[in-house]
């Protein structure tokens, strides 16, 4: 079976939403996805705003609770009939994440076994021929065929193919196994 690794936060997860939500009520500021195109919110954050963003990052409960992106669940439960499914995400740049991304993805897709969860730092140790995820520079350091999953900050960016939410993934994979 072909195997697909598949990214968590800003492509299974909405994390940025979380993000957004937390320094809005934080700061009584109204920022939205849409002024973030082609930009990171750490990008339009004034410098002395930067601490705060990076603390939510390390609550213990930023991950716990995330939405997950309208299709995810039903999607990769649905390749997960063809492919071999992992879900690599980079838990590395925030330790404190390891638990309740464990959690979260046990309680939202419970088909997808424990052994098939990867956390990493660089996802060029990735072996497998697909990656789906929404950083380039993710992508460009994996060797297999990269997926670039749309999201405010890459909307500038070309030279991946490109899927812009999960019903896109399902067709994607429609006729290749």
């Amino acid at each position: 079976m072909k195997r697909i690794c598949v990214d968590m936060d800003e492509v299974m997860a909405d994390t940025l939403g979380e993000h957004l939500r937390r320094y809005n009520d934080e700061f009584g500021e109204a920022v939205t996805r849409e002024e973030l195109f082609g930009k990171g919110l750490w990008e339009v954050v004034s410098t002395d705003r930067q601490s705060s963003l990076r603390a939510y990052l390390d609550d213990e409960e930023f991950f716990a609770n995330l939405p997950v992106f309208p299709g995810a669940r039903e999607v990769l439960e649905s390749l997960s009939q063809r492919f071999d499914i992992y879900i690599a995400t980079q838990a590395m740049s925030v330790p404190s994440s390891f638990r309740a991304k464990y959690q979260w993805l046990q309680r939202h897709f419970p088909f997808l076994p424990p052994s098939r969860y990867v956390y990493c730092g660089d996802k060029g140790i990735l072996r497998a021929d697909y990656l789906i995820d929404d950083l380039p520079r993710n992508l460009m350091r994996f060797e297999g065929t990269g997926i670039l999953y749309s999201a405010p900050h890459n909307m500038t960016v070309s030279g991946f193919d490109r899927v812009n939410d999960w019903r896109e993934v399902a067709e994607y994979f429609r006729d290749k196994a």
